[in-house]
């Protein structure tokens, strides 16, 4: 974190002259400067020297403890200290009101990176500003404060052992580094309650302070829509029958524009504005990403669409059966047997002209039969076929050769009175 010694395009600031004036390391001068204006230049100094000259106070890890202890002692080296301190805090200029700062406070000025958040009972492990984890010896007196303001360390690692340290309250945290402290709001989506969530968190660097639910905004929450389609595929959107329908036509005849890697290349353009307003993926309106797909294909292509891949087959007795061109075997269209009576040619689809799969039933909708030549259906196995049909269907006409005979899902006496 900056010291504010140097200016962007990298001049020294005049708070930089001034740190350059004292026998301290830069951190070190800039909390003596700091704390003067609080009027405490002289305990700033102190505190300086206390991390700078081991011994000095003891040799306990709590700074705070060995600062009131150096103020009682006595002795050569520490009158030599102390009048060093006199020094220091004379060459700053100083407030003439003495506010309270205390010693924790100081140390986080100098080590505002190493303000760490307790993170279990024990006071064991220690979470930093800067993301660093850190440990103290639980026997510390250290270790029942919740915060600390760390001075000293040692290890490189993950786990580096805090040598000094004083104890920050959270009051103080909040006060000191108010400028800091940033509020993110964190919108996701759950995939398991299929909707939008937020949290607000208030952090100094990796130390959360609070966090919370919260509303998300509209924008946010579509954003937020958006990616779990992104991330996990179209098929989390709530397709009408249609639509997917019409994007396997739309396969199936050569169009790519509504594939699934188009349609996510633009996604942001198509589904973000139908997501705006929803929070849950299953609440999206089918009619709107219908209407979208309608939009991205235009009419000139839904016509060759339709021309190419049409939706459904239309059998002589004028009965309309869906295409189903997502079938493992192809496209595949399922209808009565009758209604196909007085054609002989296979119906086809495509440019290519592939045979439709035709899944024959009987007039009670079960299966009969699957074939891709129908010629060949009505010369080989009919004759099997409408002998069974005759004797479980004797009402309806089973003709020895269909292709001759009128198409009709009518009983024989209704045919013969339409007749």
């Amino acid at each position: 974190m900056t010291l504010n010694a140097i200016d962007e395009a990298g001049y020294i600031t005049a708070h930089g002259r001034k740190l350059a004036t004292l026998p301290l390391p830069p951190n070190l001068a800039h909390m003596v400067v700091m704390a003067a204006k609080s009027g405490r230049a002289f305990d700033a100094a102190t505190v300086a020297l206390l991390l700078q000259e081991r011994g000095l106070g003891g040799r306990g890890d709590d700074i705070e403890t060995r600062f009131e202890r150096f103020s009682k002692e006595r002795g050569g080296r520490t009158e030599a200290a102390k009048g060093l301190v006199r020094r220091i805090g004379a060459m700053v200029e100083q407030s003439a009101e003495r506010l309270p700062l205390s010693v924790g406070a100081m140390v986080a000025i100098a080590y505002p990176g190493r303000v760490a958040k307790r993170r279990d009972e024990k006071g064991e492990n220690w979470l930093s500003a800067m993301g660093r984890g850190l440990r103290l010896d639980p026997a510390s007196p250290l270790a029942s404060a919740e915060w600390l303001a760390v001075a000293d360390i040692q290890g490189a690692a993950s786990g580096a052992r805090i040598l000094s340290a004083a104890a920050l309250t959270e009051t103080q945290i909040l006060v000191q580094f108010a400028k800091r402290i940033e509020t993110q709001t964190d919108v996701r989506y759950d995939k398991v309650a299929d909707r939008v969530e937020a949290r607000v968190r208030r952090r100094l660097g990796a130390i959360i302070l609070s966090e919370g639910q919260a509303i998300p905004d509209a924008d946010a929450t579509a954003q937020a829509l958006l990616n779990a389609v992104l991330e996990g595929g179209l098929q989390l959107l709530p397709w009408s029958d249609a639509a997917l329908a019409l994007r396997q036509r739309a396969e199936f005849a050569g169009v790519d524009s509504i594939s699934d890697e188009a349609l996510l290349r633009s996604a942001a353009d198509w589904l973000r504005p139908i997501l705006v307003g929803q929070n849950r993926l299953r609440n999206i309106s089918r009619s709107g990403l219908s209407d979208a797909l309608d939009q991205i294909i235009g009419w000139d292509v839904k016509q060759q669409i339709d021309r190419i891949a049409p939706s459904t087959f239309k059998s002589p007795a004028g009965t309309a059966h869906a295409i189903d061109y997502a079938a493992d075997a192809g496209p595949i269209v399922e209808l009565r047997v009758q209604a196909l009576f007085g054609i002989d040619e296979h119906p086809v689809v495509g440019i290519q002209r592939i045979p439709l799969v035709l899944s024959l039933t009987s007039p009670a909708g079960r299966p009969i039969q699957t074939t891709r030549d129908l010629p060949e259906f009505w010369r080989g196995s009919w004759r099997d076929v409408a002998k069974e049909m005759r004797g479980r269907y004797p009402k309806h006409n089973w003709p020895d050769s269909p292709w001759e005979s009128i198409a009709s899902l009518k009983t024989k006496k209704a045919q013969a009175r339409g007749a």
